[in-house]
């Protein structure tokens, strides 16, 4: 596993709440630095949702090399530790071939990791796991973060209330182990992965909103419907992983009958807006946050240069 004392661990990452510009800057950098793109967003990885999650569109990923969008089926499950440990497989290939590797994405956690490195959680016992994911199934998620917003209010405060995975996770390490997750995660991690600087984009919430909107919009109008009924009649689990995302869950309803399409349209923007806002109260929060608008290429390539010289 690489670490911040090996020179090929040097990473550029870039970050920022959804529908804030990522994807065309990372391309300028990345032809500017003669880099690679990692994704570092958890709704990206999978294959059935190109366009509801927003993945670079094939013309796009043609100009440069992009890895581990697209990759996952949707009942698959991809937990940090695996992500991690792909990342940085990627990132020892992309140093290997002399170039720079730029991780790219909205997922915070998977920043702070390779950042600051992984908490060494102790082993949860099975019986608390199995018993948790009886419970939300029987009780839904809903009920879990309620719990889980007493037991670990920060970690809450970061995952929607549908986001089974991730509400379990930190309801069986609250309850299995002597700290919270939020806890174990900023006071118990060990060396860094990676280093580099946490470039994120800069878009107040007020500015983003008619971009979300807009956005939206566009990925109705470039088939974000039949994308979803594909990836229904692949997998009609509506509570299989790849189904949890924003936008992903909405069309969910909507293909089977639960909301029409103006309600689908509202509740995306609704819960997009609200994914948007955490993520910006997130990158907010982290003391190595770098903050430029999405047009500052040149500040983005400063930057780098500073931290390569230092």
């Amino acid at each position: 596993m690489l670490h911040v004392q090996d020179a090929q661990a040097r990473v550029l990452c870039l970050a920022g709440p959804t529908g804030a510009g990522k994807t065309a800057l990372a391309i300028q950098l990345a032809r500017a630095l003669d880099g690679e793109i990692v994704n570092a967003d958890s709704r990206q990885l999978y294959a059935d949702f190109p366009i509801i999650t927003a993945q670079p569109s094939a013309e796009e990923q043609h100009q440069c090399p992009h890895h581990l969008y697209g990759c996952l089926a949707t009942e698959q499950v991809m937990d940090v530790h695996t992500w991690t440990r792909l990342a940085l497989d990627k990132v020892q290939a992309i140093r290997s071939r002399g170039h720079t590797p730029l991780l790219v994405g909205g997922t915070g956690m998977y920043f702070h990791i390779l950042l600051h490195g992984i908490a060494d959680i102790p082993a949860i016992p099975s019986a608390l796991h199995e018993e948790l994911l009886f419970r939300v199934a029987r009780e839904g998620s809903a009920a879990l973060h309620e719990e889980l917003s007493r037991r670990d209010p920060v970690l809450a405060g970061r995952l929607h209330p549908n986001d089974r995975q991730r509400i379990v996770r930190g309801l069986e390490v609250a309850l299995g182990t002597e700290h919270p997750l939020s806890w174990w995660q900023e006071h118990a991690a060990q060396a860094p992965l990676c280093a580099g600087p946490l470039l994120v984009i800069d878009t107040p919430l007020k500015d983003l909103e008619p971009r979300l909107l807009r956005r939206i919009d566009q990925m109705l109008a470039l088939g974000a419907l039949d994308e979803g009924k594909r990836a229904w009649e692949r997998c009609p689990n509506p509570s299989a992983p790849g189904w949890s995302g924003i936008g992903c869950r909405e069309i969910c309803a909507h293909v089977q009958g639960q909301a029409d399409l103006a309600q689908t349209r509202e509740l995306w923007m609704k819960n997009t807006r609200a994914y948007a806002k955490r993520q910006i109260t997130w990158f907010r929060g982290r003391r190595e946050t770098v903050w430029l608008r999405s047009e500052d290429k040149d500040g983005a390539l400063r930057c780098w240069d500073a931290f390569c010289r230092a």
